[in-house]
């Protein structure tokens, strides 16, 4: 199971051609760090840098908003539409209930959303910092995590997403004037397409996996699934995968990498424990998700980059030909973010 697994995330088997590929085989890449979000491009593609994925954001190809369980994605423009109206209604409770606790009133809400429509109608993409003075200039409270909860809300309902590049700053787009009009949605068919989708860069997996990974009731993963049982293998272990690619799946573990902060192999699944085993305690705390050295389909310790070079702190003996792939890792990682 694991190691089909592997496969399906792109660590094993040919690598992909570009960080759109990427994101369409996983179809929403965790990013709320944007570093680990471009990380999770390195390891499963070829030849690719961080600039390669900041180019497909400036071209529209990629963008970052919030989707599944109030977290930023990454997603490919084609997928945004259907994704968005499928998995952002049961989010809406929860940002109404930070903002209140960030002292902000559902009047203000609506008055820091028609600012930043306003402004991003009228001045074109725009920054966090840039937003936060046109939201404080109208009177709204921007101050602890007001404001992510208002540029969260205008995200929720559909007004804008995270588009190009500013420098080193992510700015803010309309979605009407990013992405076009609206596409149709019919919910059942998006159901269906988030199974097949999901099994494509996450199976096996099983109907709790999908609605955890979505931030869905267990009952639309269970819809989605039956809507393409006819595609679908059951295996002995309860786990489904889909017909066409379960024969294809590579069985063989990783070489040995170094995967980012809050990386798809952590996130798809119920149980960690295949991958973390003991360490799981020391990868994911408080919600974080550690950048780690994934050997032999395990992982063996958490890094880091202070000042730019890569540090391990290791929680197994590792050989000395681990060592060295570690250490060959370390200077890809360099590579790919331009160091």
């Amino acid at each position: 199971m694991i190691t089909e697994r592997f496969a399906a995330q792109l660590l094993t088997g040919p690598p992909a051609a570009s960080p759109e590929e990427v994101t369409g085989r996983l179809l929403a890449v965790q990013a709320q760090d944007p570093r680990g979000a471009r990380l999770a491009i390195r390891p499963r593609s070829a030849g690719l840098t961080a600039a390669d994925v900041d180019r497909a954001l400036n071209e529209g190809a990629l963008l970052i908003t919030w989707l599944n369980r109030r977290t930023l994605h990454l997603v490919r423009r084609e997928d945004y539409w259907w994704l968005h109206a499928l998995t952002t209604p049961p989010l809406a409770t929860g940002n109404a209930r930070r903002l209140a606790q960030e002292g902000v009133t559902p009047e203000a809400a609506d008055r820091a959303v028609a600012v930043i429509e306003r402004s991003l109608a009228a001045e074109g993409p725009l920054t966090r910092p840039q937003l936060r003075d046109r939201i404080a200039a109208a009177g709204v409270r921007t101050e602890g995590q007001a404001l992510v909860h208002e540029l969260e809300l205008a995200s929720l309902r559909g007004i804008t997403v995270r588009g190009p590049m500013a420098g080193r700053e992510h700015a803010f787009v309309l979605v009407r004037d990013w992405l076009g009009p609206p596409r149709p949605f019919d919910r059942s068919q998006a159901l269906a397409e988030l199974a097949r989708r999901f099994l494509v860069g996450h199976g096996p997996a099983g109907e709790r996996d999908l609605a955890k990974w979505a931030g869905l009731p267990l009952r639309d993963a269970r819809a989605g699934l039956t809507a393409i049982g006819t595609e679908l293998i059951q295996r002995p272990d309860g786990l489904a995968d889909l017909a066409a690619l379960a024969g294809q799946r590579d069985h063989r573990v990783p070489p040995p990498r170094l995967l980012g902060a809050f990386d798809p192999l952590l996130h798809g699944w119920v149980n960690r424990e295949p991958i973390l085993g003991a360490t799981q305690g020391i990868i994911t705390v408080n919600g974080i998700f550690r950048p780690f050295a994934l050997v032999e389909g395990r992982a063996v310790g958490t890094w880091t980059m202070p000042d730019g070079v890569v540090e391990l702190d290791r929680l197994a003996e590792l050989t000395d030909a681990v060592e060295e792939a570690l250490a060959a890792e370390a200077a890809d990682v360099r590579r790919f973010l331009g160091l």
